[in-house]
């Protein structure tokens, strides 16, 4: 699946760079940023489980049409605008193991000869991120849907690039930190939710579905999986975000840190810390500079007030729960409209299992 994915993003990428929009010297410029991004990595996700929604509603009797991933492929688009503008929202460094967009447009100015190359880094990122979702547009409404997959399709991603919006405004506006807060990890919890779990697996797994023409029961029973899956993937994240290796992970340790994100694991530890542990969480949380030293204080503060070992038991919770789902969509278990193929379950069982175990 992923190999298809990537055909066809070359091909619409490879179009795209033969014929830029305007024609002329800038035009290409940017969008040759765009695609060297694209074609810079990724798990292809989001599309993957779209195709595999596609084959939990029509099974593995035929091979996806072109249709479905050229629908795949617009999602990996939107995704790459989500996370170039990303980046310039958290100022983050690295992406994929390369600097990210808008560091990498302000090296292109060496020191002294452009004062403002920083400015000039972000805004083009920020026309980069716009131009990857036009092309997601492009791809979308090239792909042939038929009238009635259109008017299933369309409703569904309008929802999830809502969602997103939503999630990553309260990912900016979310203070767990902050002494009067209630329910700091509800809170994180739905940052969560609507910018990792519904946006990563959930919506993916509708659209694919919604394209193979689904009943509403399947797309039910796809939401108890993909869900607690999507929290366990934004969970192990928070935690690879603080513990994690970077050259697993494509990213520096300490972003979140750093940037003071509302993620479940710090506010499980702001909730149980004591007050020297409060006194260390409020001197290095949201810290721009904080250094090994500092970083390794606030990793001894998460492991003492337990709060790594509560955020892996969520992480379970949310495996078996999945797992679970999977079960009920059986030959048995379920009612006839949620029954998917052996085989799809086995690729989304291992796509839970992978979640909970990954490194990177």
């Amino acid at each position: 699946m992923r190999r298809w994915i990537d055909a066809v993003l070359g091909d619409f990428l490879a179009e795209r760079l033969r014929n830029p929009v305007p024609p002329g010297a800038g035009a290409g410029d940017l969008a040759e940023t765009v695609a060297d991004f694209v074609r810079g990595g990724g798990k292809r996700l989001r599309p993957v489980l779209c195709v595999v929604g596609w084959h939990a509603t029509r099974g593995l009797g035929e091979p996806a049409p072109e249709v479905v991933g050229r629908v795949a492929a617009s999602l990996e688009m939107f995704h790459a605008f989500a996370l170039i503008h990303d980046d310039v929202m958290d100022d983050s460094d690295r992406r994929r193991g390369r600097p990210t967009v808008h560091r990498a447009m302000a090296a292109r100015y060496p020191p002294g000869t452009r004062p403002d190359a920083e400015r000039i880094g972000a805004g083009a990122a920020i026309l980069a991120g716009d131009l990857s979702l036009a092309w997601s547009d492009q791809l979308l409404h090239s792909a042939g849907l038929r009238p009635e997959q259109r008017d299933a399709v369309l409703p569904l991603i309008d929802t999830m690039r809502a969602e997103l919006v939503h999630g990553q405004f309260l990912d900016l506006t979310t203070e767990v930190r902050a002494r009067a807060a209630a329910g700091r990890v509800e809170a994180a919890l739905r940052v969560a939710r609507y910018k990792t779990a519904a946006y990563t697996v959930e919506r993916p797994l509708h659209i694919g579905a919604a394209l193979a023409g689904a009943p509403g029961g399947l797309r039910e029973a796809l939401s108890a999986y993909a869900l607690p899956v999507g929290e366990a993937f934004q969970l192990r994240d928070d935690l690879l975000g603080v513990f994690g290796d970077p050259a697993l992970t494509g990213k520096p340790v300490l972003d979140d840190v750093r940037g003071g994100k509302p993620t479940v694991l710090l506010a499980v530890a702001s909730e149980r810390a004591d007050e020297r542990q409060t006194a260390v969480l409020d001197a290095c949380v949201g810290r721009r500079d904080l250094d090994e030293r500092g970083a390794d204080r606030v990793r001894r503060v998460l492991l003492d007030t337990g709060a790594v070992d509560t955020v892996e038991s969520m992480i379970r919770e949310r495996h078996e729960r999945a797992v679970g789902a999977l079960e009920a969509m059986g030959t048995s278990r379920g009612p006839a409209s949620d029954v998917i193929a052996p085989a799809v379950r086995d690729a989304l069982r291992r796509l839970a299992d992978g979640v909970r175990e990954r490194r990177g």
